[in-house]
């Protein structure tokens, strides 16, 4: 039950970490004029994605490191 709890602080310290980041990114560049809400979408789904696969790392590098 800990090995859940952690996994889902790690993902959400992630989450955050990746809206940070990506904040920096302007997507206005990227952007068709009045597709707000697809830009919206956009971004939360990169964000999903990155926080993803860091998270995942974190945890893979704490099985490797802590459980031998």
């Amino acid at each position: 039950m800990f090995d859940f709890y952690m996994r889902v602080i790690i993902y959400f310290i992630c989450f955050l970490m990746a809206l940070f980041g990506m904040s920096a990114v302007d997507f206005n560049r990227f952007l068709k004029q009045g597709k707000v809400v697809q830009g919206q979408v956009l971004y939360f789904v990169l964000c999903c994605c990155l926080s993803y696969l860091m998270g995942s790392f974190v945890i893979a590098l704490m099985y490797h490191f802590y459980r031998g």
